[in-house]
């Protein structure tokens, strides 16, 4: 409770904070809003003139973003902390959180809170509402657990993708640009089924860096292309995929030397 209670008060510091410059808020959230506008209008276009990929049709496609951009757009709103940790390390900020007495995953985690996300966060939602009624989804119980379980481990899984990028940081200072393909890379291509790239890339997918399970398997369950039950707790195992990024986190931290400033 005690971490609960100070998550609130970082949260509570950085709202006031932005909400100094409202205007600029209110500015980068819509242009958030209209970046992933973009993306939309792509896939209708292309869809102009497919009218579906690999039994795919526009409105399961627009399910599949919709969701990957919920998942990353909440990661990115609450991990953002770890996306920036090459300034941690490089100001020597880090020297300091390594000396106060709570967890320093902890006070990394709450240093940034980015709810300018909201504007992709809305256009996510807009996307999968009308993905779903185009899509005439017969919900019961399970598809609605299944869509949350969806969130919940898309969310694990693109924060431990961030922690695996702040623990690279310890190694080389700076973080490596190529892990952006697995971030910001993987919000473009998850505009599509998985599994449209290929069983090699699909394989990737499920067992290296879980996207597939937090989209594709579980989508195929809601929209009934495939009714084993066992797909709706797939997205749980991003919870697993924490372990090993933790793992490495951990190595960064017994490998960290101050930078002396």
């Amino acid at each position: 409770m005690g971490y609960l209670r100070l998550y609130k008060k970082y949260l509570q510091i950085q709202i006031q904070s932005m909400m100094q410059y409202k205007a600029s808020f209110c500015l980068t959230a819509v242009g958030q809003f209209l970046v992933s506008f973009n993306v939309f209008l792509g896939v209708y276009f292309m869809f102009q003139r497919f009218h579906e990929v690999e039994g795919f049709t526009y409105s399961q496609v627009l399910l599949c973003f919709a969701v990957t951009l919920m998942e990353f757009s909440l990661a990115e709103a609450f991990a953002r902390g770890f996306d920036t940790f090459s300034s941690i390390i490089s100001n020597g900020e880090f020297d300091r959180i390594m000396v106060r007495p709570r967890n320093e995953i902890f006070q990394v985690l709450a240093s940034k809170i980015e709810l300018t996300r909201i504007g992709r966060m809305l256009q996510a939602v807009v996307m999968f509402a009308y993905g779903i009624a185009k899509s005439h989804v017969e919900w019961t119980w399970d598809k609605v657990l299944t869509v949350v379980f969806m969130l919940l481990g898309g969310t694990a899984v693109f924060t431990g993708i961030f922690l695996i990028y702040a623990a690279i940081c310890f190694f080389t200072i700076e973080g490596l640009e190529f892990m952006n393909v697995l971030t910001d890379g993987a919000r473009e291509y998850g505009k599509y089924p998985v599994a449209i790239y290929g069983k090699r890339v699909l394989q990737f997918c499920t067992f290296v860096v879980p996207y597939a399970l937090i989209q594709y398997y579980p989508i195929c369950y809601i929209l009934d292309k495939d009714s084993r039950g066992f797909y709706m707790f797939l997205p749980l195992l991003g919870g697993v995929f924490l372990l090993p990024c933790f793992g490495l986190w951990k190595l960064g931290v017994r490998h960290y030397k101050s930078v002396g400033s």
